[in-house]
């Protein structure tokens, strides 16, 4: 790869990962809102489902417009690695922006609530994770903002690994070899 080949692959990463972290700041909002409108929830749940088919979607843009058709699985895996990490960065700082100055606390009252309400009292107890979904309040209780966002980088970052191989490997096209007569 040439230099300018991949200041082009940066620069195509850059404003994917941007669109797809627009994605994933649509379903935190959604996600947040969906505690107390199901409808939101499953929206949010719909928006994260339909990441790897929105990556792939602009795997394929790169491909044609920008490569001419033509993308190996390798170039094609290093642009889907760089639009997890840069869309990563970018919910990252929302996440932090969020539970820093917006949250207030919010989210863990909610899901204290959700707990405390009788069915999800019996559906814990039922499931045998009192003692466990107590632990992980208190460790929610205890994250900071910065927590937060860097656990979600780590995430993000982690999922374009591992979901940049299969997209990488459908989406690739290389030159068919001409026959000469």
């Amino acid at each position: 790869m040439t230099p300018e080949e991949y200041k082009q692959l940066k620069a195509f990463a850059r404003q994917d990962g941007a669109l797809l972290s627009l994605l994933w700041i649509g379903a935190l909002v959604c996600y947040v809102q969906g505690m107390t409108n199901p409808l939101l929830g499953l929206l949010s749940l719909i928006l994260i489902v339909a990441s790897p088919f929105f990556a792939a979607s602009r795997l394929r843009h790169f491909r044609d417009y920008a490569r001419e058709g033509v993308i190996s699985f390798k170039r094609g895996y290093a642009y889907l690695v760089l639009v997890f990490f840069y869309a990563g960065l970018l919910l990252a700082a929302a996440l932090y922006i969020y539970f820093a100055f917006i949250d207030k606390g919010y989210l863990y009252m909610k899901l204290t609530e959700m707990m405390s309400t009788e069915e999800g009292r019996l559906a814990i107890q039922a499931a045998g994770m009192k003692e466990q979904m107590n632990e992980g309040l208190k460790e929610l209780q205890n994250m900071r903002p910065i927590d937060y966002a860097l656990n979600m980088l780590t995430f993000n970052i982690m999922t374009g690994f591992f979901l940049g191989l299969p997209i990488a490997a459908v989406i690739q096209r290389v030159k068919s070899k001409k026959v000469k007569k």
